[in-house]
């Protein structure tokens, strides 16, 4: 029963690559609303910088930044990193107002402090380090 309700709210929560390196993925994949939901609520009550990546796996800019990301995650560890699929959470992307893939959203305290559509790693990048700077500024 145990495993049957973990499947139905998700499975583990992380996403891992095969074929990169042995380390576990620290990107948490979402495949349930219900878990995201508590995830994004608990959110709220740190000052973690988060980002979010909305993307498909149809998508063949969000299967290129895909490696980005998980660099992006093995970087930048003061940084959390979730990935929704937005065939699966349909409502989650409509909530936040996705349009087109990938978009990045970043968050803090539940709140949207930027966002990135499109492939753009660099411009990820920079707005990473910017807001993850201003938390360890105002820490």
């Amino acid at each position: 029963m145990g495993s049957t309700l973990s499947n139905l709210l998700g499975g583990s929560g992380t996403t891992g690559d095969a074929s990169s390196s042995s380390e576990p993925s620290r990107v948490i994949a979402f495949h349930s609303s219900a878990r995201w939901k508590l995830h994004y609520n608990a959110s709220k009550e740190s000052d973690q910088l988060m980002v979010i990546d909305f993307a498909a796996s149809w998508c063949g800019p969000c299967k290129m930044m895909e490696p980005v990301v998980q660099a992006m995650a093995s970087k930048f560890t003061d940084v959390e990193f979730v990935k929704i699929d937005v065939d699966e959470l349909q409502d989650v992307a409509q909530e936040f107002g996705v349009q087109a893939m990938p978009t990045f959203v970043m968050m803090r305290q539940g709140k949207e402090i930027d966002r990135v559509v499109g492939a753009k790693k660099d411009e990820l990048e920079k707005k990473i380090q910017k807001h993850r700077v201003q938390l360890h500024a105002s820490g």
